[in-house]
């Protein structure tokens, strides 16, 4: 199947990417509150390990696979943070350093993450950067080795309170080390169609970079990927939000002990939270109107609606028309939404312009979405408004030289 993002420019593609990887770094920011209002600090924390542990070895392998970096070293697992959720490009502003295979480290220049949670004060910092970090990194490596070790060498809280950069850690794969133990999780995320989902194969052939088999890049510069690798990028990182909300139910789930409606009450908070902030984020990136057809173009690319092989939808300018897919039988994010439960939707194209209201008809997996003028203007989405607490929702990227990282 074609994949929706294929219309667009290489140029709107490489402006596009990064959009996306932030996008799902901010899916946590929409979803956690919710989370601590429900089962409290300490329980958020436990959800937000499980779901990057069991979610994050999956899709680094899928993305290691689909760009040709597959290995074993410390190379292989750089390239694979460069291009994961939970690290995008500069607002998670990773710096590497390689002292050979098997030894480097990073440090963040930037990091958003830790500017979002520092004013909510010191127990939330060392839940983030001790609780949740130390599992979820050695869970990142265990894509590439398992006897990779993430271990800090200073991290916050921040002493002195301006301390830069913000947090540094070494990176050793010793084959003396035990191996990282397996998240029983991940085998319940690996069964989704989301994980087996086949996705066109990149045109080698295409002008530009086909892969990312060369030197690791201190900074991956988009716009010298291939318009085909781009495509299947792009399809790549919305399923990393599909496998990490997958992981995210199977945690809440776990904690809502039976209670069916209160799990999807979380996850459709979550929803509606990254829905209207992705929204906004795609529509000023890529300079769309702010009309009906814009607001339909929007949700075209929203990740909600993508890969085009795993979200059945039909498009056309004057309407989005969704079909039961993979991604209901998995209980994806599509699955939240129908003509009686539209508020996601809502706050998609009021994301594009507040006097913009979305219409939907049809039955809980086969409903079609047309978008009105109005003559008053939403009042913005309580959850919308959580998500953009963060400072990634209004965060602006900036132009970077790629340069090649060597042994030093």
């Amino acid at each position: 199947m074609t994949s929706r993002y294929a219309a667009l420019s290489r140029e709107e593609l490489a402006t596009l990417v990064p959009e996306l990887l932030l996008i799902g770094q901010l899916i946590d920011r929409s979803g956690m509150a919710w989370c601590i209002s429900s089962f409290g600090r300490e329980e958020m924390l436990q959800i937000a390990i499980e779901e990057w542990a069991a979610a994050s070895p999956l899709y680094t392998r899928r993305m290691q696979k689909a760009l040709k970096y597959e290995g074993v070293d410390i190379f292989t697992l750089f390239k694979g943070l460069q291009l994961d959720i939970g690290a995008p490009p500069q607002f998670m502003d990773f710096r590497y350093i390689v002292h050979d295979r098997w030894h480097g480290e990073f440090y963040l220049d930037h990091c958003g993450a830790l500017l979002d949670v520092e004013p909510m004060g010191e127990d939330y910092v060392r839940g983030m950067c001790h609780d949740i970090e130390d599992p979820t990194f050695d869970a990142t490596a265990l894509a590439t080795n398992r006897r990779a070790q993430v271990r800090p060498i200073h991290r916050p809280p921040r002493i002195p309170s301006d301390r830069h950069p913000h947090c540094r850690w070494t990176v050793i794969i010793d084959e003396s080390y035990p191996e990282v133990p397996f998240i029983p999780e991940m085998d319940i995320v690996a069964a989704t169609h989301a994980h087996a989902c086949e996705l066109a194969p990149i045109d080698p052939n295409d002008e530009g970079m086909s892969d990312y088999s060369g030197d690791l890049l201190a900074d991956v510069d988009f716009g010298a990927f291939s318009h085909s690798a781009l495509v299947r990028i792009a399809d790549e990182v919305c399923l990393q939000m599909h496998l990490l909300v997958k992981a995210f139910t199977i945690a809440v789930e776990k904690r809502a002990a039976g209670d069916a409606a209160l799990a999807r009450s979380i996850r459709t908070k979550q929803l509606i939270g990254i829905a209207g902030v992705a929204a906004a984020r795609i529509h000023k990136a890529l300079k769309l109107s702010s009309d009906a057809r814009g607001a339909l173009r929007v949700l075209e690319l929203h990740p909600l609606l993508n890969p085009a092989a795993y979200v059945s939808a039909d498009v056309d300018p004057e309407f989005v028309h969704v079909r039961r897919s993979p991604a209901h039988e998995d209980g994806a994010w599509i699955s939240l939404i129908s003509p009686v439960a539209d508020v996601p939707v809502q706050a998609i194209v009021a994301a594009v312009d507040p006097h913009l209201r979305a219409e939907l008809s049809g039955t809980e997996t086969d409903w079609t979405v047309r978008v009105i003028k109005t003559d008053t203007p939403a009042k913005k989405l309580s959850e919308v408004e959580v998500c953009e607490f963060s400072h990634g929702a209004s965060w602006v990227f900036e132009e970077r030289k790629s340069l090649p990282l060597t042994v030093v």
